[in-house]
């Protein structure tokens, strides 16, 4: 172990017993420190804390190719999940996904931190708990329970009334979707069918370009790609997946606005039911 990470850990143990008498006390009082290790905790603090409250984010949350609020995370200080360093800030909760590291989460715990974990989203009917849950833990109920009546009531208003065309998720490495996934319900609430469904896939597998080929989907929809070159997402551009292109509307999804359970995915809904419309239209 390098000596850094012996002295940080030998002051977060010298320090313990006062940072964890330093709280504002739990859990009659909000907390007033709050640090979140998990890019859709990030999000959904950010959505709900009080200006002050959030006391640091992950890097992603500032990275505009993963975050739908990087412009609100740019000012925030950033943590980069090392347990020395989360608990040397003296938060009075830290909130993390249910994959965030192991180590790191249980070492929190052994050292007196209140840490809360967030499984990932896979319906869409799962936001507003999210929400509700996010908010009680902040002590921010009331203005919980506006964002999830405004995002009920706006989700009611975009999702469509019978399945329309069919649509294939094409992602990296060749992965798709299927409904039981968060990108699977937004398709599904914007009105097209999923031909991943369609073939037994759940939440998400690698589909081969012989099944999507012989699929014929009304659309593709791929990952945006990013800078440079990358052999996982060549095969987004493999002759089976232009040739489904040629002579059909092709979408590419705005990645940030469907990686987390927040009510920013009514943006992606809304785009996929432009996109649903300029299908049925040919366009």
């Amino acid at each position: 172990m390098r000596l850094s990470r012996v002295i940080s850990l030998l002051a977060a143990l010298l320090f313990g017993g006062a940072v964890a008498q330093a709280g504002t006390g739990w859990p009659g009082d909000a907390p007033r420190k709050v640090v979140s290790l998990n890019l859709c905790t990030d999000q959904l603090a950010m959505l709900l804390a009080e200006p002050g409250q959030l006391a640091a984010v992950t890097p992603l949350a500032a990275n505009p190719r993963s975050s739908a609020m990087a412009d609100h995370a740019a000012d925030l200080p950033v943590t980069h999940g090392r347990a020395e360093e989360v608990y040397l800030l003296a938060p009075d909760l830290v909130v993390a996904g249910q994959f965030t590291d192991r180590a790191t989460v249980d070492m929190l715990r052994r050292l007196g931190l209140r840490v809360e974990e967030f499984a990932p989203v896979y319906d869409l009917s799962d936001i507003p708990a999210r929400l509700a849950r996010m908010g009680a833990l902040l002590g921010q109920e009331a203005r919980a329970q506006a964002m999830i009546d405004a995002f009920t009531a706006d989700l009611a208003t975009l999702r469509a009334d019978t399945p329309g065309p069919r649509a294939a998720l094409y992602y990296a490495n060749g992965y798709t979707s299927g409904d039981a996934s968060l990108a699977g319900q937004i398709l599904v609430a914007a009105g097209f069918r999923n031909i991943a469904s369609e073939m037994g896939y759940g939440a998400i597998g690698a589909l081969p370009l012989e099944l999507l080929a012989m699929a014929a989907p009304d659309v593709v929809i791929t990952g945006r790609p990013y800078p440079g070159a990358s052999r996982s997402e060549a095969v987004m551009d493999h002759p089976v997946v232009s040739a489904l292109k040629r002579g059909r509307v092709a979408g590419t999804v705005t990645d940030r606005d469907w990686v987390c359970g927040t009510p920013h995915v009514l943006r992606a809904v809304s785009e996929m039911a432009r996109l649903r419309r300029k299908v049925e239209a040919g366009q």
